[in-house]
């Protein structure tokens, strides 16, 4: 009677032995699942034209090369006005704002109000673009951290008034760059402007 007793009791440990191993590969299936679910389906990966590294560069690292070309590319896409900087100038910061960070929108956003209330844009023309000789290189862009930089910006600003020209000056634009890896559909780059990292500076007596 006892080894049969014996028996049952060794035969109901086995089963909660089964219990216990098969909730915990349910937790272990509900964990890898959840971590598959909440794994991002797009990964950035920055690969610029530069072999001295070969393949073994880490995924988070951005080549200040593409640092620079970004901040490069929405400054001046925002300061391209075609027409009338009083309608050109709020289009591109909405069409932009996946671009800056929420501070730097509204800060753009308030400078416009301030020189549309002082009649600075109303058929006002403006372009950006690169001093010749002063495009990337690494002294243009300064690494503060694997997720900010300090981007060093050398154009030449041209604005006219209707077809008068009304300014054409050599400014020097230190803005700032951060990671900003919020939406891969509205923003593919992974980063952000956030504005001037000190005040912009003139270049004429630098560049004579």
């Amino acid at each position: 009677m006892s080894a049969f007793k014996h028996t049952l009791a060794a035969r109901d440990e086995h089963i909660r032995t089964l219990h216990i191993a098969l909730v915990a590969l349910f937790l272990l299936a509900s964990g890898m699942g959840f971590g598959w679910y909440s794994a991002p389906r797009q990964l950035t990966v920055y690969l610029p034209p530069d072999l001295r590294a070969a393949s073994q560069r880490p995924w988070w690292e951005v080549p200040p090369a593409t640092v620079y070309a970004f901040a490069f590319t929405v400054f001046q896409q925002i300061n391209r006005w075609p027409t009338s900087g009083e309608t050109d100038y709020p289009h591109n910061l909405n069409a932009l704002r996946s671009y800056l960070t929420p501070g730097c929108y509204s800060q753009m956003e308030q400078t416009f109000r301030q020189r549309q209330q002082n009649g600075e844009l109303r058929d006002r023309v403006r372009g950006v673009y690169e001093i010749p000789g002063r495009g990337f290189s690494d002294k243009q862009v300064q690494i503060l951290d694997r997720d900010n930089w300090v981007v060093t910006l050398d154009l030449t600003v041209d604005e006219y008034f209707h077809s008068e020209p009304v300014k054409r000056a050599m400014i020097r634009y230190p803005v700032k760059v951060l990671r900003y890896d919020i939406d891969q559909q509205k923003n593919p780059w992974g980063l952000a402007l956030d504005c001037f990292a000190s005040p912009p500076q003139r270049l004429e007596a630098a560049t004579s």
